[in-house]
């Protein structure tokens, strides 16, 4: 059958059916959430209604391939007081649907049918569906996980050949927690745009400041990508931005284009971005303490485990520990499932050596607590 994802199997797997049927038995502690509105987790609706009204008041379509300019602006000064010698124009900014869209749109803007990108081989799923329409290749370059999770830098650049397009790089990473803090000398040395996604800078636990990898490496193209769903809990509201620096600019009219093709980003959410940065900053703050208490409270709980080493990230809100003791993660999470806990296998995010789970912090406090209780009683002695 021609098409796209013909060669997937796309019935449940065996985790899947196993979930849903434990679901149904209702009692289990779920620790794989990232869904902030099922944690309890709701932006401040007066403000959004709010700035919603003026919105209906002052209604009017004035589409823009870069995006509503309050909005464009906000986002500019967000970047300003993050990082003082970052500088951005408005014009460097891109509005879009969501950061899966800003994906699609620079895989498109970068590469070719054929061509390929460098992504890390323990890394989100996203990006092999985003690039198979694209029909690119990903080729992975490896983390160092005794080393925090960090960029093996030989490896990088054994990855890369002559149809390398471009390097992905998630900063906090998605699930390790690792941020890229100070430049990376492979990088630079080869010399190509890179695509970093930036949607848990805010939660920054085992550094003060997640600093955007377009501040590390001025003299490369860097298209960094955020949005509303991570930073505000608005998964629903979809809205994402593209932010070039300025050895980036160059691809700002193909992208422009690109963008304007399209006109995904919805006119209310960017309307009511301004005001989501002006007045929602308290309400993150309080997301990032609740990580904080649960990612201090687990790595406490399960200090010298014999089974369980869970290294503190940088940020984000996994947890991605390692179990020693058992080869078979699929195993593992069965074994978990059935004594009423949900935790995500280390294989849903790549081929990572060893043993690993992954633990959402973002999860409501109590269910998280009794969650890790749980986690460290079973594996005593597994």
């Amino acid at each position: 059958m021609p098409g796209v994802y013909t060669q997937l199997d796309l019935s449940p797997n065996a985790f899947e059916q196993a979930r849903q049927q434990r679901i149904a038995t209702g009692d289990l502690l779920d620790l794989t959430s990232s869904n902030p509105t099922a944690q309890g987790l709701f932006f401040p609706p007066e403000l959004l209604q709010q700035a919603s009204e003026a919105f209906w008041a002052t209604r009017r379509y004035q589409p823009d391939p870069h995006g509503n300019p309050a909005a464009r602006t906000a986002i500019c000064r967000y970047y300003a007081e993050r990082t003082p010698g970052l500088e951005l124009d408005v014009d460097d900014i891109f509005l879009t649907a969501s950061t899966s869209e800003a994906y699609a749109l620079l895989f498109a803007l970068l590469a070719d049918p054929g061509d390929n990108l460098l992504a890390p081989n323990v890394t989100y799923p996203l990006f092999e569906y985003l690039a198979e329409l694209r029909q690119l290749e990903l080729r992975p370059y490896p983390l160092n996980e005794a080393e925090g999770w960090r960029i093996d830098e030989a490896g990088l650049l054994a990855a890369a050949n002559r149809r390398t397009r471009a390097v992905l790089i998630v900063s906090p990473h998605n699930p390790t927690g690792a941020v890229v803090s100070q430049p990376v000398a492979a990088l630079a040395q080869l010399g190509l745009p890179v695509i970093c996604d930036e949607v848990f800078a805010p939660f920054s636990y085992g550094v003060a400041h997640v600093p955007p990898l377009a501040a590390l490496h001025p003299d490369l193209p860097v298209l960094t990508l955020n949005g509303i769903s991570k930073l505000f809990a608005l998964p629903d509201l979809k809205l994402g931005w593209i932010a070039l620096n300025q050895a980036a600019r160059s691809l700002a009219p193909r992208l422009e284009l690109l963008n304007d093709t399209f006109l995904s980003a919805n006119s209310l959410s960017q309307q009511l971005l301004p005001q989501l940065f002006s007045s929602g900053m308290p309400f993150v703050q309080g997301m990032v303490e609740r990580v904080r208490h649960n990612l201090t409270l687990a790595l406490t709980q399960l200090h010298n485990h014999p089974h369980i080493h869970a290294r503190p990230p940088d940020g984000g809100y996994y947890l991605f520990p390692a179990i020693r003791g058992w080869e078979d993660e699929d195993a593992l999470v069965h074994f978990l499932m059935q004594r009423g806990l949900l935790v995500h296998p280390g294989y849903f995010y790549g081929e990572v050596p060893g043993t690993h789970l992954m633990l959402s912090a973002l999860t409501t406090p109590n269910v998280f607590a009794a969650g890790i209780e749980r986690l460290r009683d079973c594996l005593k002695n597994p």
